[in-house]
């Protein structure tokens, strides 16, 4: 009998659990949904204003602007890392850490001084425990992070930038694309770079109004602050899509659990039950 009791403990442990992660796994599931389609509403806009810079950039601007500058070598460098507040995502916040440890241990081999900028509550906590000194630590971001997030993130690495004092800044983030795959990935935002596949079209005249540096100047800024939004909300998709999977993992594990111990609690009643009938009609017998 106590060994039933505890299967049946047991049964009912593992029954609590299962219905929390089954809740946890929906929530997460609606939350990827409108994370999702934040992320979708993003890249067209990213899309093009990428394209735009591409074909304004010019090497021989590169001394007229400061967020152009190219720096003979890297003296100085800013990693800003996003990672969750919360966990239960399998390795999703692991990896975003590993990536970014890999970033600065490479980035120190070279003779670069990094500071680190940590954005979430998981990354923050790794690194205190490993005690890395963080220049800055953010955990008031939430699920929906703004464009006004954004700016606050980058806009004094900017500055401090167009002033000289960083040589260039990376940000680590997860690159969303499934809800299976969200890949840590490293991005250098300054100095501003064409993006990939487009190159400076000079074949074809514009008429530029306002004045092409007025454009820039507004351009070039806009289009930092975009990269950083973007990565925020593709890694708060992506830890949706790695909490939801972490949890329907869980759900289906709790599940087989279940079938393992009501099995085992059937064999174990029936051998009981034997086991009693066999004491009774022995006692019958005996009392003959």
């Amino acid at each position: 009998m106590a060994k039933t009791r505890e299967i049946r403990r047991r049964i009912r442990s593992i029954e609590k659990t299962r219905q929390i992660t089954r809740t946890m796994e929906m929530v997460a599931t609606s939350k990827l949904k409108r994370s999702t389609d934040r992320v979708y509403a993003a890249r067209p806009y990213a899309q093009k204003l990428g394209e735009v810079i591409g074909r304004l950039l010019d090497p021989e601007l590169r001394e007229r602007y400061p967020l152009l500058r190219q720096p003979e070598q890297i003296r100085r460098a800013a990693v800003l890392l996003l990672t969750s507040n919360r966990g239960l995502a399998g390795a999703f916040n692991v990896n975003l850490i590993r990536e970014a440890r890999t970033l600065i241990r490479r980035l120190g081999e070279d003779g670069v001084e990094v500071e680190l900028h940590a954005v979430g509550r998981k990354g923050i906590a790794f690194f205190r425990f490993a005690r890395q000194p963080m220049v800055t630590q953010r955990t008031d971001i939430g699920d929906r992070p703004s464009a006004e997030d954004a700016a606050s993130l980058v806009g004094p690495l900017m500055a401090r930038f167009e002033r000289g004092e960083l040589d260039a800044v990376y940000v680590v983030y997860a690159q969303f694309r499934s809800a299976l795959s969200t890949p840590p990935t490293t991005q250098r935002i300054l100095p501003v770079q064409a993006p990939e596949g487009t190159e400076p079209t000079r074949a074809m005249n514009y008429i530029l109004s306002p004045s092409a540096d007025e454009i820039l100047n507004r351009l070039l800024p806009l289009y930092v602050r975009n990269s950083v939004y973007r990565a925020l909300v593709e890694t708060t998709a992506g830890f949706y899509g790695a909490q939801r999977t972490a949890m329907k993992n869980a759900t289906d594990n709790a599940g087989e659990i279940l079938d393992r111990l009501r099995r085992q609690y059937n064999r174990v009643r029936q051998a009981t039950i034997t086991q009693e009938i066999a004491e009774i009609v022995g006692g019958a017998a005996a009392l003959e």
